[in-house]
């Protein structure tokens, strides 16, 4: 269980939240919805210990998996070699099979030999997917994960992203990843989504299952209206 209790965060006079409360089971895929500028990556960037909040709680499992929007890569390397360089970096003491197997799950095995400059955007993606998921993280935080992807590369990605919600852990079993990603198309939420936290201006104007999906559209186009005035 992810709980945030009564954050707040400002940089200066801008106050960026404010008394923001979460719950997030086990197994549950979440989408922070809402126009640029809402406080999404912010709240995100405190989840993953970045940064701090003013005041308030944040309770989170000690395995975390972390893709930033720009998906910063080194494009020197090879991709098997910048996974094992990043899972030193990050102490996930992954093995070489652990690198392989997970190298195949998100679909790079035909590019694990290439260097990263040589990748499409969507492999890019992969790549960064592949790091954050690096020591089989309980919690999968993705920041505007299909940025800049191309019609059939988005559809891959949705489906794989929406397939990470379970591992099988150290004992064969199961265990439930939560992911909460952000995003502020509405597409991504009917793809990949249990239930979607509208963010507006800092503070959160909706929190639904992704059954009251008309809902979360006539509030997203509301609280979005403002960046065309």
């Amino acid at each position: 269980m992810i709980r945030v209790e009564h954050i707040n965060k400002a940089f200066g006079k801008q106050q960026v939240l404010k008394d923001i409360n979460l719950e997030i089971p086990a197994g549950q895929v979440l989408g922070l919805l809402g126009p640029n500028g809402a406080g999404k990556s912010t709240l995100m960037k405190i989840l993953i210990g970045l940064w701090k909040p003013d005041c308030g709680s944040v309770s989170v499992p000690p395995r975390i998996g972390y893709l930033p929007e720009n998906n910063p890569l080194y494009d020197e390397m090879y991709v098997i070699e910048y996974l094992q360089f990043m899972a030193k970096m990050t102490n996930a003491k992954c093995q070489m099979t652990e690198v392989l197997d997970l190298i195949e799950r998100v679909g790079l095995s035909p590019e694990r030999h290439k260097h990263i400059r040589e990748l499409s955007k969507g492999y890019r993606q992969r790549v960064g997917l592949a790091q954050a998921l690096l020591g089989d993280p309980q919690l999968l935080i993705l920041d505007e994960p299909t940025t800049g992807l191309d019609p059939n590369q988005l559809v891959e990605i949705r489906g794989l992203i929406r397939n990470l919600t379970s591992d099988s852990s150290e004992d064969g079993l199961k265990a439930k990843r939560s992911i909460i990603l952000s995003t502020h198309i509405m597409q991504e939420v009917r793809e990949m989504c249990d239930r979607v936290v509208i963010l507006d201006h800092g503070t959160i104007r909706a929190d639904y299952p992704i059954e009251q999906i008309a809902d979360l559209e006539a509030l997203f186009h509301e609280v979005t209206q403002y960046e065309n005035d």
